[in-house]
């Protein structure tokens, strides 16, 4: 296990969590079922923006601190695996290039790395989105609430699981977006980072210093994320519902308890509110948005997703590519 690469997607991951994690709150609130009833004012035919960008930061300490493991997991994981593969990819007789194409092979161990990933990081990820989903009633003074609803959003979003295995429920659909996702955007990255380095190389001006690579892999990280990010805005919408829903699998009992909570100036957000709809798998779920919201429901929140994935993956895998470069990984 390389250290330098452990600690580079470390730093990567604290940095960038921090600037990007509103957007992605806003995100969640866009693709959350519960969006129409919550966020949008009918009478007025506009968005309430107080509420929408109020607690844009709740969740945000289970994600970082998961994130940290598990993007060391990931680098790790794929780092290592890319190498054994093109160390193990053959070059034919009379060809020059290796028998699988690179594009495959970054895929391949992109795709491995994130069913790593992907296991450490689910739980925190559920407790994520319904941690973003908390509310308080406009008007609630906080200082009247009771004791229990003064605490961190997580530790309320995490009150309402329970069994342990129900923060590993969004898995699969967290692996039906980051496996497209990563398929998508390494080999684009991969290559945009090659062509651009091959470019200033030809023209004499390519240094390596830190500061270039940073750029060369933002530019190279947010372009490919960009897109990978459209193409992918679907199953992270479904995905959504899903770890969303994974907070109501609740008896009667429960939810009147809720109910009473709300009553006291503090409200959850409940989604698929039914025992049947909260065991819906990913069809049924994309099936349902489809046919309440048409192919745009399926879309919400993808331009959002856009530019906070071009940021996100720009910084992020720049702030890795160079903490590799100062940390004395150097690239080839």
């Amino acid at each position: 296990m390389n250290t330098n690469i452990l600690l580079a997607g470390a730093i990567a991951a604290v940095s960038v969590d921090l600037l990007v994690y509103p957007l992605d709150t806003l995100k969640t609130r866009l693709q959350s079922p519960d969006y129409q009833k919550i966020y949008y004012d009918a009478s007025r035919n506009s968005i309430n923006r107080k509420l929408l960008f109020r607690g844009l930061y709740q969740g945000a300490g289970s994600i970082i601190l998961i994130t940290i493991p598990s993007s060391g997991a990931f680098f790790t994981t794929y780092e290592g695996t890319k190498l054994l593969l093109a160390q193990a990819n053959p070059i034919l007789n009379g060809y020059s290039s290796p028998l699988i194409p690179q594009p495959i092979i970054h895929s391949a161990a992109s795709a491995l790395a994130e069913l790593v990933s992907c296991f450490i990081l689910t739980p925190a990820e559920v407790l994520k989105q319904n941690a973003q989903m908390i509310r308080w009633r406009a008007g609630s003074s906080y200082s009247k609430l009771p004791t229990t609803f003064r605490q961190p959003a997580t530790l309320q979003a995490l009150q309402q699981f329970r069994r342990p295995t129900q923060l590993w429920r969004g898995y699969s659909a967290l692996v039906a977006r980051n496996l497209p996702f990563t398929a998508l955007q390494f080999p684009m990255f991969e290559h945009l980072k090659e062509s651009i380095r091959s470019y200033k190389k030809s023209h004499g001006t390519l240094t390596m210093a830190t500061s270039e690579t940073y750029v060369i892999t933002a530019i190279s990280a947010g372009s490919a994320g960009s897109v990978a990010a459209v193409l992918t805005t679907p199953v992270d919408v479904v995905k959504t519902r899903i770890m969303l829903a994974a907070s109501v699998e609740i008896s009667r009992e429960q939810t009147k308890k809720e109910t009473d909570k709300e009553r006291s100036g503090c409200q959850s957000a409940k989604v698929m509110a039914s025992e049947k709809g909260v065991k819906k798998g990913g069809l049924a779920v994309a099936r349902d948005i489809f046919q309440e919201n048409g192919l745009k429901g399926l879309f919400r929140g993808g331009l959002l997703r856009a530019v906070w994935t071009a940021l996100g993956s720009g910084l992020y895998l720049a702030a890795y590519d160079s903490a590799r470069v100062w940390l004395g990984d150097r690239p080839e």
